[in-house]
C-alpha cells in the first residue's frame, strides 16, 4: 500500500514539473534546433495579418545573433509576398538587441505583407527577450 502511494505521490510530482518546465519555455514559441534558438511567430502573433492572411516567421538566433528568418505557410498571394519577404535578410547578423530597434522599409507593391512580417519580426525578437535572464550589473 506504501508503495502505491509514493509511486503516486513521485508521479504526481512529476507531472506538475512536466507543466511548469513545458510552460517555462513558450509553449512552443521558443525551441531549439541545430545548436540555435528558434522563435515561430505563429501562436505570438495570429492576429498580426498581411493583405490577406496572418504572415508568421521563424527567427534563428545563435550566441544573441539573428542568423535567418524564414517565412512560414499563409495565404498571402505568392507573387506580392515573394517580395515583401525579400526583407527578412535585413535582420541577418546583426545583434538581437539591435535587431528588435531596426527595420527596413516596406516593399512598394506589397506593403501589407511586409509591414506584418516586420511586425512578426519585432514580436518574436522582444518575446525573445523577455525570456533572456536579466544580467545583473555591478
Amino acid at each position: 500500500m506504501r508503495k502505491n502511494k509514493r509511486l503516486t505521490t513521485v508521479a504526481a510530482a512529476l507531472s506538475v514539473a512536466l507543466l511548469l518546465t513545458a510552460a517555462k519555455a513558450g509553449d512552443g514559441v521558443i525551441t531549439k534546433e541545430n545548436g540555435m534558438t528558434v522563435i515561430n511567430t505563429t501562436e505570438l502573433t495570429h492576429d498580426v495579418k498581411g493583405y490577406q492572411s496572418p504572415t508568421p516567421v521563424k527567427i534563428f538566433i545563435k550566441q544573441n545573433k539573428v542568423v535567418r528568418i524564414e517565412a512560414l505557410p499563409n495565404q498571402e498571394t505568392p507573387k506580392f509576398f515573394d517580395r515583401a519577404k525579400a526583407i527578412l535578410t535585413f535582420w541577418d547578423g546583426k545583434a538581437v538587441s539591435q535587431a528588435v530597434k531596426e527595420a527596413p522599409d516596406a516593399v512598394t507593391g506589397a506593403t501589407l505583407s511586409s509591414e506584418a512580417l516586420k511586425k512578426n519580426v519585432r514580436a518574436g525578437l522582444e518575446h525573445y527577450n523577455k525570456q533572456q535572464p536579466k544580467k545583473k550589473r555591478k
